[in-house]
């Protein structure tokens, strides 16, 4: 009978001690001095502010006169300045634009999987610890990504994922541009939509199937062999059919459109926001300010595909697409900044190489927006956006410690978010200048 209680107590202790271990670690106390801070809700700069860190959560922010536990661990950035991680509402993990149009058939699932777990890594390294994913060829691949770095198998920003396009066969979401008698697997094409009740079809098996909003192609695309950016692909009524369809599941539909009359089309339909809006019109800016609906234009990348692209030989139907709209675009975002319109962040990343997400940022800037502003879109609002603005955007109380450190103490042309020292997602350091 002592024998017995004696195996007992050991086992006891041996599930315990871990669990204890556990708890304990859960509850270290983190301190990070950040000698300026950078409050993206009332878009001000702070100076000297202790950021109170407990486990994955952002306990308080408080003076630097503030006593602390001397067994708290101390994180020095009070020669740096600090802003909530970044978020980039517009970007493609698990893909790597090919100039070929057959690209996507390049490489085997598997092999895009792993480039994606490559990519979330440089993403998130790059001081963006948000992602919202807007589609993959190979459907659910985003998702499996996502889930991936949720559970810890691999290193990632948070991401919300679309599982795959929902678009016109032969639309800017199809893998056009290959030989007719060519059958791709169901696996690429099970967005293809052609109709109002396949549409809400393939809405719902995305969302049953594990994404977490919906993209819809509105218009053709610069990148999409053989479509037209200012074409518009889906009626307003397929539109519609999707948001409402995602509305039954608390989910939001985000649309592709860079075409006047697919923007309008889309904003009438009542999408949450437009990626690209490459050729908006002022009747679509009023929209927009109106109905409150998020701008999120990809505005470096033209440079990067007019010039990578004649280096490297992408089809000239590209090159004359991105000419097309690379200034368009960036007046119409002008126009939208001035006028009021709700922008969040998104490159498009993908196109260019994951991990320069950053080189956006003083385009923003060349182009209207303050560098307040300009950050701004990449934390509070992308975070609004996305409906997580309880859990990121902002170093505050209560949200996640989701944190990142540049050189200096104020904005400046905000070319030095290319180079993050300082890294932290969820309480965990990635990257420390220390």
């Amino acid at each position: 009978m002592n024998m017995t209680n004696s195996i007992r107590r050991i086992f006891l202790l041996g599930f315990f001690i871990p669990a204890l271990a556990l708890c304990q670690e859960a509850q270290k106390l983190t301190i990070i001095k950040a000698g300026s801070l950078v409050d993206t809700e009332n878009g001000t700069i702070t100076k000297d502010q202790l950021i109170f860190i407990r486990g994955e959560i952002i306990e308080s922010v408080r003076p630097f006169n503030t006593t602390y536990p001397k067994e708290a661990v101390v994180i020095d950035l009070s020669g740096f300045l600090v802003t909530p991680g970044l978020i980039d509402c517009h970007t493609h993990l698990v893909d790597l634009q090919s100039p070929s149009p057959a690209g996507p058939l390049e490489k085997s699932e598997a092999e895009y999987a792993f480039e994606g777990v490559r990519n979330a890594k440089k993403t998130l390294m790059a001081g963006f610890t948000t992602v919202r994913d807007v589609g993959t060829w190979r459907v659910f691949t985003d998702a499996a990504l996502r889930d991936a770095i949720n559970d810890g198998t691999v290193p990632g920003p948070r991401m919300q994922a679309a599982g795959t396009y929902v678009t016109t066969s032969s639309g800017s979401g199809d893998i056009t541009g290959i030989a007719h008698d060519i059958i791709l697997p169901p696996t690429m094409r099970f967005g293809v939509a052609n109709s109002v009740v396949e549409v809400k079809q393939k809405v719902r098996e995305l969302l049953n199937g594990g994404a977490d909003f919906i993209k819809i192609m509105a218009t053709g695309a610069v990148l999409t062999s053989g479509t037209k950016p200012g074409v518009p692909e889906y009626s307003e009524e397929e539109l519609r059919a999707a948001v409402s369809e995602a509305a039954k599941y608390g989910a939001q539909v985000t649309s592709h459109a860079h075409g006047a009359e697919g923007i309008k089309n889309a904003l009438r339909a009542g999408v949450q926001s437009i990626e690209h809006g490459s050729l908006i019109d002022d009747d679509g800016i009023a929209m927009m300010k109106k109905q409150g609906t998020y701008l999120v234009a990809d505005i470096y990348n033209g440079d990067y595909i007019a010039e990578v692209g004649k280096i490297e030989g992408w089809p000239a139907e590209y090159l004359r697409k991105n000419e097309e709209t690379t200034e368009a675009q960036r007046s119409g975002f002008k126009k939208a900044v001035a006028a009021g319109v709700k922008i969040a962040y998104g490159t498009d990343s993908g196109v260019y190489p994951h991990g320069w997400n950053a080189k956006q940022l003083p385009y923003m800037v060349k182009y209207g927006m303050t560098p307040m502003q300009a950050i701004q879109s990449a934390t509070i609002e992308a975070a609004r956006l996305l409906k997580w603005q309880d859990k990121v955007g902002s170093i505050k109380e209560g949200k996640y410690a989701d944190i990142i450190a540049v050189k200096g103490n104020q904005l400046g042309d905000l070319t030095q978010f290319e180079s993050v020292e300082f890294v932290m997602k969820g309480g965990v350091v990635y990257s420390n200048p220390q």
